[in-house]
Parts: structure tokens; C-alpha cells; sequence
């Protein structure tokens, strides 16, 4: 059967056709009903069918991270405490506000303990305060020799607050003696930033918090 027959076939008289012709017809027939059903039905369930299989793909996904998370759930809380532990010592580390100056007179004594010279021991401006601790550089400038120097850098480090110096400039101030090869016994002088460290009390931290909401609704 080709195109001109079926184009003159009379549905009126579609009994009388020869079985070739109602095979025909009739493919047709199922092929126009398959591609309808497709155009105005079954596309947009399948496409409803793979989203829904994307879902349950991330659900799977969502499902399998918790899973391992339950299953490391003691390892991760005895992780927790490490960092909680080791975070609490590190704060015992910083002084609070009225132990600062105790700090400051640490370093003093650190220096006179080494029979150094002190020609500036000075705050360097305002407080750096950050999210629990506060910054504060301390100038100074010291007068010795070069193990007494050595001497107080190594004190500074072991004190039981932190204190990072940075910024050193070191100058000779006099020659050593004729005798002394090593230049060891020269005089020296070094200037120098010593950054301490104590953290913010209660009301500060809540006064940060609050700058922080502020900055964040700009």
C-alpha cells in the first residue's frame, strides 16, 4: 500500500479493504496514538521520572555521609575534646586584662635579668582586638652583648605567655676589644616589636559579636 492509496482510502467503507490495507491503516493508527501519547503524556512523566531519580540518587548520597558519620560518631566526639583540651590550653596561654601588665613587667624583668639595658619599653599604639583576644605590640629597644641578647630572646619564648618578637634590628654600638676575635664582646643594641597576647573579657566579646552583626548587615 503506498502513500496515494492511503490517501483515497474512503473510512467509510474501511471493511472492504484488503487485509494489506487494514494492516496498514492500522499501523498508522497505533503510530499517530504512541506519538500523541508521547507529545501531550509520557514525556513529561519521564522527565518527572528522572528527577525523581535524581532526588533518590542525593537522598542515597545524603543517607551514605550520615551513615558515616553515626559509624565515627565516638571518634569525632573524642576529637572534639582534643580540640576543646588543647584550645583551653592555649587560652591559659593569654592573660586577661588585669594580668597584662604582670605580663609586660615579665619582659622587663627578663631583660634586667640579663643585665640588659633598656633605653624603650613602650606600647607601639592601640590594641588589635580580633574575635576572643586582643594584640598588643610592645616597642622596645635594649642595650648588651651578644649572649645576653640571645639570652633574653630565649627567655621571652619560655615564658608562660606568649610573647613573639618580630621586627628585630640589631646595630653595633661598640667595637669589641682587640683581644676578642669573636666579636662576641661588641655591644649591641637591638630594637625590636614584642607582640603579647591576652584574651577578651565577656563584655568584649559580646561587644565584638555585636560589630561583627553590624559590619554583616552592610
Amino acid at each position: 500500500m503506498n502513500l496515494d492509496e492511503l490517501r483515497n482510502i474512503d473510512l467509510r467503507r474501511v471493511g472492504n479493504l484488503s487485509l494489506g490495507a487494514k494492516a496498514s491503516l492500522l499501523a498508522l493508527t497505533f503510530a499517530v496514538i504512541v506519538a500523541g501519547g508521547w507529545w501531550f503524556m509520557w514525556s513529561d512523566q519521564l522527565d518527572h521520572i528522572d528527577q525523581e531519580k535524581r532526588q533518590e540518587q542525593a537522598l542515597r548520597d545524603t543517607w551514605r555521609d550520615k551513615k558515616r558519620m553515626a559509624v565515627n560518631l565516638d571518634a569525632w566526639k573524642k576529637r572534639l575534646v582534643d580540640i576543646q583540651q588543647a584550645f583551653g590550653a592555649l587560652l591559659r596561654q593569654l592573660p586577661n586584662k588585669s594580668e597584662m601588665d604582670a605580663l609586660l613587667n615579665d619582659i622587663n624583668q627578663a631583660g634586667l635579668g640579663r643585665s640588659l639595658q633598656f633605653e624603650l619599653f613602650k606600647p607601639a599604639g592601640q590594641e588589635t582586638l580580633s574575635d576572643f583576644y586582643a594584640e598588643l605590640p610592645v616597642t622596645l629597644k635594649v642595650t648588651g652583648h651578644y649572649h645576653e641578647l640571645g639570652a633574653f630572646a630565649s627567655d621571652l619564648s619560655h615564658l608562660p605567655r606568649i610573647v613573639l618578637l618580630q621586627d628585630m634590628n640589631i646595630a653595633v654600638v661598640s667595637a669589641p676589644s682587640p683581644k676578642d676575635h669573636t666579636g662576641k664582646d661588641a655591644l649591641l643594641q637591638m630594637e625590636a616589636t614584642a607582640r603579647t597576647y591576652r584574651y577578651l573579657d565577656e563584655a568584649e566579646i559580646a561587644s565584638q559579636q555585636r560589630a561583627a552583626k553590624e559590619r554583616g548587615k552592610k
